[in-house]
């Protein structure tokens, strides 16, 4: 019993952990040479899922932090991953209190506006409050195939918050 609600817990850090994970993790990868055009952002669909379905499990210290984690990893301006990071937070929320039951359409389609208005942020503050060079056709891919893998991305989050709410009655 006692192990079981421990299990639970620790089951319940997994989105934290995650996000942390991918915030530090997120440099060039070996296969860049194969598979160039092939990124997405992970962290983005972490923030917005799990802002949607459970806002309790990852707060918006974590996500601010994660942030400020992936500016120092990539060199960006330090705070801008947070402000967007934040940004997508706050749109979940927002779709969060307006929606009575959340289905993957309605949620892939908030995605869309979500990622579209983050990234436009994104590359607005890039193109005027730093010396980095924008890549707009990377950039594209990149909003293309983050969501793209959304609806893979949300079946196993769904299954894993299944997992964690079943451990709650235990």
């Amino acid at each position: 019993m006692l192990n079981m609600r421990l299990v639970t817990k620790l089951l319940k850090f997994g989105p934290i952990i995650l996000l942390y994970y991918f915030s530090i993790s997120e440099s060039d990868s070996n296969f860049k040479d194969y598979f160039e055009v092939f990124s997405f952002n992970l962290q983005l669909i972490i923030i917005y899922f799990w802002v949607l379905k459970s806002p309790s499990l990852i707060g918006n210290g974590h996500i601010f932090s994660a942030g400020l984690i992936n500016d120092v990893v990539l060199g960006f301006p330090l705070g801008l991953s947070s402000l967007t990071y934040l940004i997508i937070s706050l749109i979940a929320s927002y779709v969060q209190k307006m929606s009575v039951h959340t289905t993957l359409a309605s949620d892939w389609f908030t995605f869309l506006f979500a990622l579209l208005f983050t990234n436009i942020i994104f590359g607005t503050l890039i193109a005027n409050f730093s010396i980095l060079n924008l890549d707009i056709v990377a950039l594209s891919y990149n909003i293309f195939f983050t969501l793209m893998v959304f609806p893979l991305f949300w079946f196993l989050f769904s299954f894993y918050y299944s997992m964690i709410r079943e451990g709650k009655n235990v």
